[in-house]
């Protein structure tokens, strides 16, 4: 077991090593810079990019570049953006935006989907099953931030229920009330299309599993149906949505970023598109390192569950090692 975990921790280090290394180098191969962004400059422009080079070290050689940039991160210095303000002093405030958003979406989605999920893999065909299935049509045919602007338009702008946009009224910084209050819209957007996923995910799963011989087994011994479904029929079922929950963080957050953008909502996807659309690479560099290693961490955890969940990938875990 503890051989199986150190391979992956190995593995999971070797991965982000790669995606930081091809990320740098395409980051620095990328023509133009946030000097340059127009023609016909004037000779003092010039100059004055040309210093901006020096000063950031870009007009050295690729792999110095990628040197100091490594070796900046080991110590960890995050160094500065092409505003000369350090990385780090910013950067998280942002991150932790964009998961008390994530985070909040995410546990919503779960509470719901899981239950509705069994209930209606229990009762086929019936009136929560059908409004399960228009639900799914729903979230996955509407792009976020269409339904981010339906939103917007229906309880903010006719309704006047709640605010369209932003994190905070002007004079209520630091109110964590009005911080949850301006979250609904946003947090409805993302969770109305994880419930619709995931539910219909927990509910495949369920219907797979309900009939199998050890569930059988277990009610011939006179166990109660609620302990069969939750006690042996989910940990089975759960294993391929948590798998299926991992792989889709990276689309997850992609589209948390679109619906920062629709709510003004400043979180790490907003700053990931400021900084692509103004050039600031450094930043965007941050953020993408950031995000790779959380799908990383968050993937590694994934193995660590299964073998919680399922006693079998334990066993089978145990088997290839021995061989």
């Amino acid at each position: 077991m503890w051989t199986y975990l150190i391979r992956r921790a190995i593995q999971s280090v070797f991965v982000l090593f790669i995606v930081m290394s091809v990320c740098f180098c395409a980051m620095r191969l990328m023509p133009g810079n946030m000097w340059t962004l127009s023609i016909g400059m004037t000779e003092e422009q010039i100059q004055y990019a040309n210093e901006q080079k020096h000063l950031f070290g870009l007009d050295l050689p690729i792999y110095q570049q990628y040197f100091r940039w490594v070796n900046d991160l080991l110590r960890g210095n995050f160094g500065l953006d092409y505003y000369h303000t350090p990385i780090s002093s910013y950067i998280w405030g942002y991150f932790w935006n964009s998961f008390y958003l994530l985070g909040t979406s995410f546990l919503i989605a779960l509470l719901i989907a899981i239950p509705w999920g069994i209930y209606n893999s229990k009762r086929q065909d019936g009136l929560s099953d059908k409004l399960g299935l228009i639900l799914s049509l729903v979230g996955y045919s509407i792009p976020v931030f269409v339904l981010g602007h339906w939103l917007q338009e229906i309880f903010a702008f006719k309704l006047f229920w709640f605010p369209p946009s932003s994190m905070h009224a002007p004079n209520k910084k630091g109110d964590w009330v009005d911080l949850i209050y301006h979250m609904v819209l946003p947090v409805a957007t993302v969770t109305i299309g994880l419930i619709a996923y995931y539910m219909k995910m927990v509910r495949t799963s369920m219907i797979e599993v309900l009939p199998s011989e050890f569930l059988n087994l277990a009610r011939a011994k006179g166990a109660s149906e609620r302990r069969v479904t939750y006690r042996h029929a989910l940990r089975v079922a759960v294993v391929p949505v948590i798998t299926i929950i991992m792989l889709d963080l990276p689309t997850l957050i992609s589209g948390a970023a679109v619906v920062e953008n629709v709510f003004n909502w400043g979180g790490i996807g907003s700053l990931a598109v400021f900084s692509a659309q103004s050039r600031n690479y450094p930043v965007l560099l941050m953020i993408i390192l950031i995000i790779s290693a959380f799908v990383v961490v968050a993937n590694f955890l994934a193995d660590l569950l299964y073998t919680i969940v399922d006693p079998r990938v334990k066993i089978h875990r145990k088997s290839v090692l021995r061989r």
